[in-house]
């Protein structure tokens, strides 16, 4: 049939609906968008209720799990031990740790600190532990008395092996975020495990 001048003439190639698909090709079908199922009608002649449509879960956030607390490790001899206590102190204070923050627990003597507040008698020295407003300096003798707090420093500055292992067990316990040794390593890890 010849086209009249008026009707434009369009190429196959153009894009449009097809009322048959080419060949070789079959006609898409919908597909079902996923999500809730709606109830289904109830049957006749079926007794019952109807069946509900199943309720969606509302997801619940997870709470955090606890984060583990982080170990240090400061290589130091018995003699040394101390003084690399001291340092680690400094600088928890310097990098913005507040002086309640950090608690320091020495394995063999006492620190120097702990000497001295002693010496007021033990209802003033546990008063300021109890206060937690500075670092506080226990030893081996008074470590089960002590609360926890976010940083321990641990000096092995000597003691037995069962000191070294009661009080690296119990900063273990008592360091919220971060506990760090100065000691020897070799012993530390025999207490703490390998790899520390």
């Amino acid at each position: 049939m010849p086209l009249s001048p008026e009707e434009p003439q369009i190429p196959e190639s153009a894009q449009g609906p097809r009322a048959t698909p080419a060949a070789g090709r079959s006609a898409q079908t919908p597909r079902p968008v996923p999500g809730p199922r709606p109830a289904a009608p109830p049957r006749p002649g079926r007794p019952g209720p109807t069946r509900q449509a199943p309720a969606q879960r509302e997801q619940q956030p997870k709470p955090p799990a606890p984060a583990a607390t982080q170990i240090q490790l400061i290589p130091a001899p018995a003699d040394g031990a101390l003084d690399a206590a001291e340092e680690a102190v400094d600088l928890l204070l310097d990098s913005g740790r507040a002086p309640g923050e950090v608690l320091v627990v020495t394995t063999g003597e006492a620190h120097p600190w702990t000497a001295h507040e002693l010496s007021f008698g033990e209802a003033a020295y546990w008063a300021q532990h109890d206060a937690g407003d500075d670092v506080f300096y226990a030893d081996f003798a008074h470590v089960a008395r002590l609360a926890s707090r976010p940083v321990v420093v641990v000096a092995l500055n000597g003691g037995t092996d069962s000191a070294v292992t009661t009080v690296l067990s119990l900063a273990r316990e008592r360091a919220n975020t971060l506990l760090i040794v100065c000691g020897d390593p070799q012993r530390v890890n025999a207490v703490l495990g390998a790899g520390v």
